[in-house]
């Protein structure tokens, strides 16, 4: 981030893992799949599930599992429907499974070019209220994409017990941990980090 003027940052309304062929419910289902992951800590769970990643952009989901490049993607509900991937898909975990985070950084060369009253501008909107603004509609379209795709005939749309989600939380647990380690190299004390992180989502009532 040194190298960039911070902007601002939100998270996409939360996703989950849809799958084209197999209705998978506990983190060993997932073994010998190919996954699209949304992320690169997702992917680095999904290798921890025994399960293989195939890179694609967004647009290029619903061909990859189409044609049996990949058997299981990370999306949120609307963006299923915004790209036709409920066309390919059949299985839904119906759990707030991942969230990936959008920042917005500035050249700070370019920045450093304008003039004081451009900076004004620009400070105006790297602002919470401007994150909000940009999550907030966003947010409510993938949320609406779920209700639509459960009514869906054909589409199975299921949720985990207390004890099947209890398993996929832990099988994050080694995500975390290796996490931990460049952390801890950076200088900064990762348990730290991470209890200021639930502590937040506590308090914003945004934890699952």
């Amino acid at each position: 981030m040194k190298d960039v003027r911070y902007c601002l940052s939100f998270a996409h309304d939360p996703g989950t893992l849809h799958f084209a062929r197999k209705k998978v419910v506990v983190p060993a289902d997932m073994s010998g799949l190919k996954v699209r992951p949304p992320n690169a800590v997702i992917a680095s769970w999904m290798t921890l599930l025994g399960a293989t990643n195939v890179q694609a952009a967004a647009p290029e989901i619903r061909d990859v599992l189409e044609k049996g490049v990949a058997d299981a993607a990370g999306s949120p509900w609307g963006s299923m429907l915004l790209f036709g991937i409920d066309k390919v898909t059949k299985y839904h975990i119906d759990s707030p499974l991942y969230v990936s985070e959008q920042v917005w950084v500035l050249n700070k060369g370019k920045y450093d070019s304008l003039s004081p009253s451009q900076k004004q501008v620009m400070d105006a909107h790297c602002t919470s209220d401007w994150a909000l603004r940009i999550a907030a509609p966003w947010a409510d379209f993938e949320s609406d994409g779920r209700g639509k795709i459960k009514a869906m005939p054909g589409q199975d749309v299921y949720a985990l017990s207390p004890d099947q989600l209890a398993a996929w939380r832990k099988s994050a647990e080694p995500v975390v941990a290796n996490w931990e380690t460049p952390v801890r190299k950076a200088g900064q004390d990762p348990r730290a980090i991470f209890e200021d992180l639930r502590k937040t989502l506590a308090e914003y009532k945004s934890g699952y």
